[in-house]
């Protein structure tokens, strides 16, 4: 990762039929990052990716990439940003010819069948098995790694990616992974990633923006919670994980809080007892365990009811032999270590 920001932001604003979606005062994004967006439906962050793309303009405020301000279609940041929306777009020609598109709009004078196969290989396709197969003969997840494939054989310093991992199964989901860890390793290409598959994210990107409401409420590798939050009839309040399950939390400061809860000051366990802040946990499914190295610590992925959270072990659950993927554990954490933020 650079030190150097790719994307400087400042002031941004933008409105659709004069409603706000997008406000942000400032933000910068390193160069070779892998950056992931996350929130919920309506959050910004499809918004947010096609003004980093330049192909829509923002209502107010600047952009600035790799130290110049850049509008959309500008000759600074042609070629060298690329979207691929959450619903990709085949012409209706040949794969290869869909691939390959790109380095005609761009002129190159290579070999574009010889590149056409070297980006399918990223993506984990034959190019000898796909090239000629038409369009609509491809299922879901060809369909998406050809379109990425048709992103990555411009090696692009910039590629923004829209819910990737939505409309395929597992093994396009890994290759899809592969292909943008490699475009970093090979380019150094910078990558934005906005997706609901937190799991995912987290197992890719080096830093994680939470949006709500078209403002950012968090940075970081933490867990949030979105409201509204609902008061019981003890008084008390609470979020519901699902249908059924609650966590407690203290008193919201606003219909529109969002709580934060540190990756540390959430806790795991195998049985229902023993729990840091008992009566506050709620039952799911480990479901990753994963070493990161900069941190010196083993962090749990855990799935609550579609929702995804995670935790760093403590030094005597590593070496728990009762914790490992597919274990159903209990997950919970006190509600006086909750951040609230205002979106």
């Amino acid at each position: 990762m650079s030190k150097t920001p790719i994307y400087r932001i400042k002031g941004l604003s933008h409105q659709y039929h004069s409603s706000p979606v997008l406000e942000i005062d400032e933000l910068t994004i390193p160069g070779h990052s892998i950056i992931g967006l996350a929130g919920p439906n309506g959050s910004g962050k499809t918004t947010l990716l096609k003004m980093l793309a330049f192909i829509e303009k923002p209502s107010s405020g600047t952009i600035w990439f790799d130290g110049k301000e850049a509008e959309p279609f500008s000759p600074l940041v042609r070629f060298q940003v690329t979207y691929l929306p959450q619903l990709p777009y085949l012409m209706k020609r040949t794969v290869m010819d869909n691939v390959t598109y790109g380095l005609k709009i761009r002129k190159d004078q290579g070999d574009h069948r010889l590149k056409g196969y070297e980006a399918l290989s990223m993506v984990g396709l034959s190019g000898d098995e796909l090239a000629n197969r038409k369009w609509f003969e491809l299922s879901g997840g060809e369909m998406q790694r050809v379109a990425l494939a048709a992103r990555l054989i411009l090696k692009p310093r910039v590629l923004l990616l829209d819910e990737p991992t939505a409309n395929v199964d597992e093994n396009s989901s890994r290759l899809i992974r592969k292909a943008a860890l490699l475009a970093r390793e090979k380019w150094n290409t910078t990558l934005l990633i906005a997706g609901h598959d937190m799991d995912w994210l987290m197992s890719i990107c080096d830093d994680i923006i939470y949006l709500f409401q078209g403002q950012i409420t968090g940075r970081g590798r933490h867990n949030i919670l979105f409201g509204p939050f609902q008061q019981n009839s003890e008084g008390g309040w609470e979020q519901t994980i699902g249908d059924f399950q609650r966590f407690a939390v203290t008193r919201p400061p606003s219909e529109n809080s969002v709580a934060v809860i540190l990756s540390s000051d959430m806790h795991i366990t195998p049985q229902n007892d023993s729990i840091p802040g008992k009566g506050n946990a709620v039952k799911g499914v480990l479901t990753n365990l994963r070493i990161e190295t900069f941190r010196n610590t083993v962090v749990a992925t855990v799935m609550v009811d579609g929702f995804c959270f995670i935790v760093d072990l403590s030094e005597d659950q590593k070496h728990n032999p009762n914790l490992y993927p597919g274990r159903e554990v209990f997950l919970s954490f006190h509600p006086k270590d909750i951040k609230w933020q205002q979106p």
